[in-house]
C-alpha cells in the first residue's frame, strides 16, 4: 500500500477539522449551489465511538462535537451504551447523542458467536438505539441464525474484517462475501480499510467490488503492514487514503464513514482531530 504524499494537505487540515488554509478558490469551485454546506462531498463522516470508550458518554459526545462531526457508530461499551442496560437506558443515552446534534447510525463492533439467546439481544439493542445496521462479528455457524434474524428485526448486518490474524473468521472483505454472497442482502460489509490492508487486499478495491453490500466503513490509517495492528494518525501511516475515498465517492456511498481511531484510549482527540483533519483536507483537494 502506498502513502499519499501529504505535502500542504496536512498543513491545511490537520490542525482541528478546519479547511480555511485551504484555497476558498478551490473549494467554492468544488461545490455546488445546492451543496455548499456539505464539506464532505456527501459521505456520511463520522466517528466509530470505539475511539472514544474509555470516555464517560458526556465526554464522548463533546469529543465528537469537537472535531465536528455528526454521525456516529456506537460502540456496546458501558461507560456509552451497552447491552447489558435495560431498554429505557439505552434509548435515553441514545437519545443523549441526537439531543446534541449527532445521529447514530450503527452500534457495534458488536460479536455474535455465543447462540442464537445472545444474537437476539443485540438485534434488540439496535432496535432499541434505533440504528438502521449492526457492525457485528459472527462465526460461520452464526450465519443461519443471523439470516433469519435479518428478516424478522429488518436491520441490516455489517460484518467485520479483522485482519490476518482473524484466521478461522473473517480477515478480509473477501472472506465475509464468500460467506454470506447467498444469505439475504441485509447480510453485508464493515470494510475496515486498515485490517484489510493487512490481510493483503485492497482497501479501495473492495470498495469498489462489493459496494452493493457495503453497509459501514471503518476508516483509519496504519504504520506497517502485517499480523500486528498499528493504529497512527490519518496521513501519518502507509494506507492510500484518495483512493478509498475516491473509491466512496464513486459508488455515491451512503453509509457511514466512521473515523476508527485506536491510539490514546484515554486522550484520543488530539489524534482524532487530526485525522479528521487531514482527510478533510486530502477530500477537498480531490475535488
Amino acid at each position: 500500500m502506498s502513502k499519499f504524499p501529504r505535502r500542504q494537505l496536512i498543513k491545511a487540515g490537520a490542525v482541528g477539522v478546519c479547511i480555511s488554509m485551504i484555497s476558498g478558490k478551490l473549494y467554492a469551485a468544488a461545490l455546488t449551489a445546492t451543496d455548499q454546506a456539505d464539506s464532505w462531498f456527501g459521505l456520511k463522516m463520522g466517528v466509530a465511538t470505539y475511539s472514544l470508550r474509555e470516555l464517560p458518554i458526556e465526554e464522548a459526545i463533546q469529543g465528537v462535537n469537537r472535531v465536528g462531526l455528526k454521525y456516529v457508530s456506537i460502540k456496546n461499551v458501558k461507560n456509552h451504551i451497552d447491552l447489558s442496560h435495560s431498554s429505557e437506558q439505552r434509548k435515553r443515552r441514545a437519545r443523549m447523542f441526537r439531543d446534541a446534534g449527532i445521529m447514530p447510525l450503527s452500534v457495534g463492533n458488536v460479536p455474535m458467536r455465543t447462540g442464537e439467546a445472545d444474537i437476539r439481544k443485540a438485534f434488540e439493542f439496535a432496535r432499541d438505539i434505533g440504528v438502521p445496521t449492526i457492525v457485528c462479528a459472527p462465526s460461520h455457524d452464526a450465519l443461519p441464525i443471523l439470516d433469519r434474524m435479518v428478516k424478522e428485526f429488518d436491520i441490516k448486518l455489517a460484518i467485520h474484517n479483522h485482519g490476518p490474524e482473524d484466521k478461522g473468521f473473517f480477515p478480509s472483505p473477501v472472506d465475509v462475501m464468500r460467506a454470506v454472497e447467498k444469505l439475504d442482502k441485509r447480510i453485508g460489509l464493515c470494510i475496515d480499510v486498515g485490517h484489510t490492508a493487512r490481510a493483503g487486499v485492497d482497501p479501495a478495491e473492495t470498495i469498489l467490488q462489493f459496494h452493493e453490500r457495503l453497509y459501514d466503513v471503518h476508516l483509519k490509517d496504519i504504520s506497517a503492514l502485517g499480523n500486528k495492528n498499528t493504529p497512527i494518525e490519518s496521513g501519518r501511516g502507509i494506507l492510500d487514503s484518495k483512493s478509498i475515498l475516491a473509491a466512496l465517492l464513486k459508488v455515491k456511498f451512503q453509509g457511514l464513514v466512521g473515523f476508527e481511531y485506536e491510539k490514546d484510549a484515554k486522550d484520543p482527540i488530539p489524534g482524532l482531530s487530526e485525522s479528521v483533519g487531514y482527510i478533510k483536507g486530502l477530500l477537498a483537494g480531490m475535488m
